[in-house]
């Protein structure tokens, strides 16, 4: 703590300053000086944001006497802003989808956890460890299908069962699917692929497969949040988040999310410690906080996150919604991202004059 002393014009801005520099905290390493200190996290917005801004920042600002700015984009946003800002970081700890934060690690933007300050890395499922302690899951959903019910009911259609179920053609002009922009639009590529014979190291079928769905599409959206064009009955179905049909479906909507019989792919929310961040010791605080089952629960009740540390107890109401418990953890389908990384940027430029182009 600064040690208040006789003040001058040059003091008082030398204690403001320190004071912006970085939270104070139990052990965190920060220092306080009559007012709060900032935190900076980056995440999702939508659902998320609301989730944890309302329900896991304040006590968090609580326990360790400090203010949280939450920074909301999609996890594409993320990693570009922490590409530009790579020499002087703004940015304590990114939340992103585990593609993106893959791309990260490879990149040199993240840092190491410390197992001695996250200690609930010890708690924490396989599917949701990173080798080298470059981030962790903070959360586990599933990308799967999605679909309204009730204009399935009334048309007496069938409700989809498998991936290939997005080319029906009944389904044309009804149909908004993600972009490759962001991580859903990826693991629809990856697993039409599957469904079709090939895998991440032989993406020719998923092509195949998507320029004969792509014309039903209005649209490619890349928000990664296709709520309004479900509201709006421009889309009946789409390729979407278990997470995300579940927040619609909470306000009353006739939204289904369907696990399809080739696999649902995990999808990650990987929370990361930013390299050279300004406040590196809070921000591994932070991530150890994600992780706690407190924090797990109430993320999973209003975001639909399903929890990655093994000794969270969730609800019975909020555990239908979510994946929850290492038998559901092991159905999921795991990307390769190293491959898929390693092409993103070909598979990208290739969707654009392939895919794109055709609704």
């Amino acid at each position: 703590m600064i040690r208040w002393k006789r003040w001058t014009a040059l003091g008082v801005v030398t204690a403001l300053a320190t004071a912006m520099a970085g939270c104070g905290s139990q052990g965190s390493g920060g220092s306080t000086a009559g007012g709060e200190q900032q935190l900076v996290v980056a995440g999702y917005g939508g659902s998320f944001q609301k989730a944890i801004t309302s329900s896991v920042i304040p006590d968090f600002e609580k326990q360790f006497h400090c203010k949280v700015t939450y920074v909301a984009g999609a996890s594409t946003d993320t990693l570009s802003k922490l590409q530009a800002q790579k020499a002087h970081p703004e940015i304590d700890v990114a939340i992103m989808d585990d593609g993106p934060q893959a791309q990260a690690k490879t990149l040199g933007l993240l840092a190491p956890l410390d197992p001695s300050v996250v200690t609930n890395l010890k708690n924490v499922y396989d599917i949701a460890k990173d080798p080298d302690n470059i981030g962790v899951g903070v959360g586990v959903t599933a990308t799967g299908l999605a679909y309204n019910t009730k204009v399935y009911a009334d048309n007496h259609w069938t409700p989809p069962t498998s991936w290939k179920d997005l080319a029906d053609p009944k389904l044309k002009g009804k149909l908004v699917l993600p972009a490759i922009a962001n991580t859903y639009g990826v693991h629809m590529l990856v697993m039409e692929a599957k469904a079709n014979g090939g895998s991440e190291k032989n993406i020719e079928p998923g092509f195949a497969a998507m320029k004969a769905i792509a014309p039903s599409s209005v649209t490619f959206d890349k928000t990664a949040d296709v709520s309004n064009y479900f509201l709006q009955g421009t889309a009946v179905a789409s390729a979407w988040g278990q997470g995300r049909v579940n927040t619609l479906k909470s306000q009353g909507f006739p939204i289904e999310f369907v696990f399809p019989k080739e696999g649902a792919v995990a999808l990650l929310s990987m929370g990361s410690v930013v390299k050279n961040a300004p406040h590196p010791q809070l921000a591994q605080e932070f991530i150890n906080y994600l992780l706690d089952p407190k924090t797990e629960v109430a993320i999973a009740q209003s975001a639909f996150l399903g929890p990655t540390n093994k000794t969270t107890k969730l609800p019975e109401d909020a555990a239908k919604n979510v994946i929850y418990g290492t038998s559901e953890i092991d159905k999921l389908v795991k990307m390769d991202w190293p491959t898929i990384n390693a092409n993103r940027a070909a598979w990208t430029d290739r969707w654009n004059k392939e895919i794109d182009t055709q609704h």
